[in-house]
């Protein structure tokens, strides 16, 4: 069963890749944007709709995404290193500014979002 949670991502992965290679066409890039980010999306939309209708996703089949998400940050890790980071600082100020700000927000977010989770389960 752990293998069907596997499938499970791997189909909201390609239609994830899929959603990001036609943004990044919309938006005039030869390149995926935010496809990671739309099958984790389409990952969570598929479990919650599951659970709305009385058909959660079974435990040995959760461990097999659990499996993905324990990986989930090297992956990010080795994604990060490989951007080309040089040809960003020559793009100017607008690179270095959005970079800087989101890292500021998430500095400021992160601690904001961890308070209002422990409130919920107090």
């Amino acid at each position: 069963m752990e293998i069907l949670g596997l499938g499970i991502l791997g189909g909201c992965m390609i239609a994830g890749l899929f959603m990001g290679n036609l943004l990044g066409k919309l938006v005039g890039l030869n390149s995926d944007v935010g496809g990671v980010g739309f099958a984790m999306l389409f990952l969570v939309f598929l479990s919650n709709y599951l659970e709305l209708k009385g058909k959660p996703l079974p435990e040995r089949v959760g461990r097999g995404i659990e499996f993905i998400a324990a990986l989930y940050i090297p992956i990010i890790v080795a994604m990060a290193a490989i951007q080309n980071v040089v040809a960003a600082i020559k793009g100017g100020a607008i690179p270095i500014l959005a970079g800087g700000l989101a890292t500021l927000l998430s500095f400021f977010l992160v601690p904001l979002l961890a308070r209002l989770g422990s409130k919920e389960t107090s």
